[in-house]
């Protein structure tokens, strides 16, 4: 479950593209492809439904074109500040909701799946319900650390500056998180301790 461990950095295509926003609308559409699978990844993390991760997402991109002009290169990469905003939504979310639930089986159905045999997709679906509810009986506070570090890949001194905690807090709450999460996986499949 380790991720790619660089975040990507601003590419020149990058600082072009936010240097054209001002005068093309079209640069933010290439600046949303670039960024909406690691965006939606963060948010689907952090919500039980699909549905809602969609509209969540939505919302993120919305906001970032609304306050595109607050962004600061000299303050950081965009991806720090776009994720920002995707955190900020979310917790917004959650605040509002006051809900916590788990993932219905039926909602994870519906996540996408590559060409295989029946059994594989349905052996994959269920690991990825599995996981799904496995996520949920985490803390928010450690699902949010999970979603920053593996959904939306950054790196431990990007998420020190989102949540305010240490790097070396990070990875112990990063440790402890996925051993559990082992733990409720281990717990919950047929050969284990139920």
């Amino acid at each position: 479950m380790s991720p790619d461990t660089t975040e990507p950095e601003m590419s020149s295509e990058e600082t072009r593209l936010l240097e054209k926003l001002a005068t093309e609308a079209e640069a933010f559409a290439a600046l949303y492809d670039r960024y909406f699978g690691r965006v939606y990844n963060y948010v689907r993390y952090r919500v039980a439904e699909a549905d809602t991760a969609d509209d969540l997402t939505s919302e993120i991109f919305s906001r970032a074109l609304r306050k595109i002009d607050s962004y600061a290169p000299r303050k950081g990469p965009f991806a720090a500040w776009l994720f920002a905003i995707a955190r900020n939504t979310v917790n917004s979310h959650h605040r509002k909701e006051r809900l916590r639930r788990l993932v219905p089986i039926s909602q994870a159905r519906h996540l996408p799946a590559s060409d295989s045999t029946p059994e594989e997709h349905l052996a994959r679906q269920e690991e990825r319900a599995a996981l799904l509810e496995a996520l949920q009986r985490l803390s928010p506070r450690e699902r949010d650390i999970l979603s920053l570090r593996f959904a939306a890949n950054l790196r431990y001194a990007r998420i020190a500056r989102l949540t305010g905690l240490s790097e070396a807090n990070l990875a112990v709450i990063v440790h402890r998180a996925l051993r559990k999460l082992r733990d409720f996986l281990e717990e919950d499949s047929p050969g284990g301790e139920a």
